[in-house]
C-alpha cells in the first residue's frame, strides 16, 4: 500500500512540473515572436510607403515641367531613327604601321646657376695643333732645298687643321701639307710653303736657325 502511495504521490509531482515547464515555454516562445512580429509589421508599413510614393510621383508630374509639342517629339524621334541606335564616326585610315608622339612645346632651359665654373674652351686650337717645330738635320735639309718646315703636331689633328694653325701663327700660306705617325705614336708634319714665303726667313722668325 506504502508503495502505490508513493508512486501516485511521484506521478503527481511529475505532473506538476511538466504543467510549469510548459507554461514557461509558452511564456518565451511569445517574447520571442513579439519582436518578429513587430519588425515584420514595420516592413509592411515601410514597402507600402515606397509603393505610394512611387505611385503618386508616376501620376503626378512635378511643378513648372511643361510638356514638349509633339511636332518637337516627332523630329526628335526622327532624328534618333535616321541616326541609328550604333551609328559610328568616320575614322582616318593609317597607311604606316607606326606611332608617333606628338611633337609638343620644348622650352629651352634656364638653370638657376651655372653648372660649370668656367665655360669649356675650344679643345683643338692653333696652340695645341703644332706643339713644337723639329731642327733635326734632316728638318733642317728640308728647309733649305724643299723650302719645307716639319712640326710636330697633335696625333688627333688633320692635314687642314695643320694648314689653319700654322696661318695663324706665322701668317704664312702653305702650298701642300703631309703627315705621318712615327712609331713612338707621335705625328710628324711637313709644311710646303708657297713661293711668296722663304722657310729660311720663317725658320729664322720662329729661332728654328
Amino acid at each position: 500500500m506504502r508503495l502505490l502511495v508513493a508512486k501516485q504521490r511521484q506521478r503527481v509531482d511529475y505532473q506538476e512540473r511538466d504543467r510549469v515547464l510548459c507554461g514557461c515555454q509558452s511564456d518565451c516562445a511569445a517574447v520571442e515572436q513579439a519582436p518578429a512580429a513587430q519588425a515584420g509589421k514595420a516592413a509592411k508599413a515601410v514597402t507600402a510607403g515606397i509603393r505610394s510614393n512611387s505611385t503618386s510621383d508616376n501620376s503626378m508630374p512635378p511643378k513648372g515641367a511643361k510638356k514638349a509639342a509633339p511636332a518637337a517629339q516627332a523630329g526628335k524621334a526622327a532624328k534618333a531613327v535616321t541616326a541609328g541606335i550604333r551609328s559610328k564616326k568616320s575614322t582616318k585610315a593609317r597607311k604606316s604601321a607606326t606611332f608617333h608622339r606628338p611633337k609638343t612645346l620644348k622650352k629651352e632651359r634656364q638653370p638657376r646657376y651655372p653648372r660649370l665654373s668656367a665655360p669649356k674652351g675650344k679643345k683643338m686650337d692653333q696652340f695645341q695643333i703644332i706643339k713644337y717645330p723639329l731642327t733635326t738635320e734632316s728638318a733642317m735639309k728640308k728647309i733649305e732645298d724643299n723650302n719645307t718646315l716639319v712640326f710636330i703636331t697633335d696625333v688627333r689633328a688633320n692635314k687642314q687643321q695643320i694648314s689653319q694653325a700654322v696661318k695663324k701663327m706665322y701668317d704664312i700660306a702653305c702650298q701642300k701639307v703631309n703627315t705621318l705617325v712615327r712609331p713612338d705614336g707621335v705625328k710628324k708634319a711637313y709644311v710646303r710653303l708657297t713661293q711668296d714665303f722663304d722657310a729660311l726667313d720663317v725658320a729664322n722668325k720662329i729661332g728654328i736657325i
